[in-house]
């Protein structure tokens, strides 16, 4: 009888962990099936020109087509009125902003959503609930109600589906509404004035990051013209803050705000404000991150008297009074990944952000100089410095370059934004926007420049050799101290030569190398440390965290 009893519970226990591994197994299939059918509605290569011209010639049809999409999903921008939006624009900063303003009300016992782009590693991330990804449940459950609703107006075309960062946004709003969150921060995706998310009417209060030249071909090719774009989230009466700008963009900032009729204030800097503690570290590194700390303690302060002069207090968990001091705790918590990030795997070091202007490229060296100096006095031994780089879009990678070649790397790795050649099981970071043939060019384009602005061109006539042989047809041919491979993952175990642990547990070189090239990384096994810099795409840094914090692909 003892046997039998437990027999059965045995066989129970087994039946129950079997049913928790076909839930879990479930889960992830139909969470792969929701991100390809999203995957469907990237803008293919061959019309990706098409629309951007249409873009830039019917800039107001896009806000106009954006209702339409919300309107056939049930949503109309009158409820969005209830999501007591926070609404930030910029060129850099933008994103930390938002997380520093999240963290911060979350704090104060508040419900938060936020919505932000692009997405490291899940799509998930783009949507957040109290500072967490939406779970895989949720977003499958969310992302089909919506899903099937545009998809079942469509008209007899076919045609009339949202675009990928449209359809994300309509998501983003509708799952707010349905978990009722007690506010909603909203990044904008690209702009403003014409930017999807400007479908939003009542933000109770708006922010604006730093500006710089950033998406010209949409936005325009001077700053001025850059600054009215992002000055389209002004509403009638709605106070915006914005960091410190230089006099030209501000100039036209505080114009559109006249003309909106809206109050303008310019954030003081972290150190004007009250401290009893001393000097405030903020969870983020960098000094850019001073300014969008004080931006989100504005924004925040802001929205907490515009709650408490509208709204009921109690059912939240306050545990101090509304911001009496100006600082608050959050900051020094907040984590938002792929950003002045540091990585510490044994004897490699990785320096992660996701810069991808000149001037986000211009702090990034002055982080990352800064941190190295402090990491290379520490350690007498030889250590070695690596770059991996990529760029993306029209952004000016020569000139970014530049800027970090007083870096004084002893190699210089480029790969495009392509986890491994193999896509499968991958679907969240691909990418229909651009062809593979011209990401691998770009990059050959790039140790050129690398090459030039480091004199380190190979002898003429000197034998070229390919990287992967009988691999992809463009593989870079290897030069001095500079190196390019086809996907991510293969960049990353030449650089860490199997040094790194988190990284040697996902098994041996994805690609084999030939011996020539595996030679040349003699002083990354010898070297008693390896610092490496990641930077010029947020997409690029997005795919080297898939590996290096394996916990974000979970």
């Amino acid at each position: 009888g003892l046997w039998v009893r437990f027999r059965v519970g045995v066989t129970a226990r087994v039946r129950g962990l079997g049913l928790r591994i076909i839930k879990q197994t479930c889960v992830r299939v139909c969470v792969q099936e929701a991100v390809c059918a999203l995957n469907t509605l990237q803008t293919n290569v061959s019309v990706l020109d098409q629309v951007q011209r249409e873009r830039s010639e019917l800039p107001e049809l896009q806000l106009q087509a954006m209702r339409g999409f919300l309107h056939r999903t049930g949503l109309t921008v009158d409820k969005l009125d209830h999501l007591n939006i926070i609404h930030v624009t910029g060129t850099k900063g933008k994103g930390s902003t938002c997380a520093f303003t999240e963290r911060i009300l979350r704090d104060y016992g508040f419900r938060t959503g936020f919505y932000s782009s692009p997405h490291l590693v899940q799509v998930r991330e783009r949507i957040r609930i109290n500072g967490q990804p939406i779970s895989k449940e949720l977003f499958t459950k969310y992302f089909w109600e919506v899903f099937s609703q545009l998809d079942a107006t469509k008209d007899s075309h076919g045609v009339n589906m949202p675009a990928y960062f449209r359809f994300l946004t309509i998501l983003a709003f509708h799952v707010f509404l349905q978990e009722r969150v007690d506010l909603a921060v909203i990044e904008v995706g690209i702009g403003g004035a014409y930017d999807c998310t400007n479908i939003i009417r009542k933000p109770w209060v708006c922010g604006i990051s730093s500006l710089g030249i950033d998406h010209t071909s949409i936005l325009g090719n001077t700053i001025e013209e850059i600054a009215w774009q992002k000055a389209g989230i002004f509403k009638p009466g709605v106070p915006v803050f914005t960091v410190k700008q230089l006099d030209r963009p501000m100039t036209v900032l505080q114009d559109r705000a006249k003309e909106i009729g809206c109050p303008l204030w310019v954030c003081p800097d972290l150190e004007q404000y009250e401290s009893g503690a001393g000097p405030l570290s903020l969870g983020l590194a960098g000094q850019q991150q001073r300014c969008n700390a004080s931006l989100a303690l504005q924004l925040s302060k802001t929205w907490l008297q515009r709650y408490r002069q509208s709204g009921d207090l109690s059912h939240t968990s306050l545990t101090s009074p509304l911001i009496s001091l100006p600082l608050s705790p959050g900051l020094e918590v907040t984590e938002w990944p792929g950003r002045t990030q540091t990585l510490r795997h044994g004897p490699v070091t990785y320096y992660l952000d996701g810069a991808h202007t000149t001037g986000s490229m211009q702090a990034c060296v002055h982080w990352f100089s800064q941190e190295i100096q402090q990491e290379e006095s520490s350690n007498r031994s030889p250590v070695i410095r690596v770059l991996l780089f990529n760029t993306t879009g029209e952004r000016d990678s020569a000139a970014m370059l530049k800027l970090l070649e007083p870096c004084q790397f002893d190699f210089a790795v480029f790969c495009p934004n392509i986890t491994e050649t193999i896509t499968e099981n991958n679907a969240d970071q691909q990418n229909f926007n651009v062809s593979v043939e011209n990401m691998l060019t770009r990059c050959l384009d790039n140790q050129i420049s690398w090459q030039s602005l480091s004199g380190t061109e190979t002898k003429q006539g000197s034998e070229s050799e390919l990287l992967i042989k009988g691999r992809l047809p463009l593989l870079a041919k290897t030069r001095t101290h500079t190196m390019v491979f086809p996907c991510i993952l293969s960049a990353l175990q030449w650089i860490s030569q199997g040094r790194d642990a988190v990284l040697a547990a996902a098994g041996s070189p994805y690609l084999p190398v030939q011996p020539s090239v595996t030679a040349k990384a003699e002083p990354l096994r010898e070297a008693a440390q390896v610092s490496v810099l990641v930077t010029g795409s947020l997409h690029l840094v997005g795919g080297v965290l898939k590996y290096l914090d394996p916990s974000l692909a979970s």
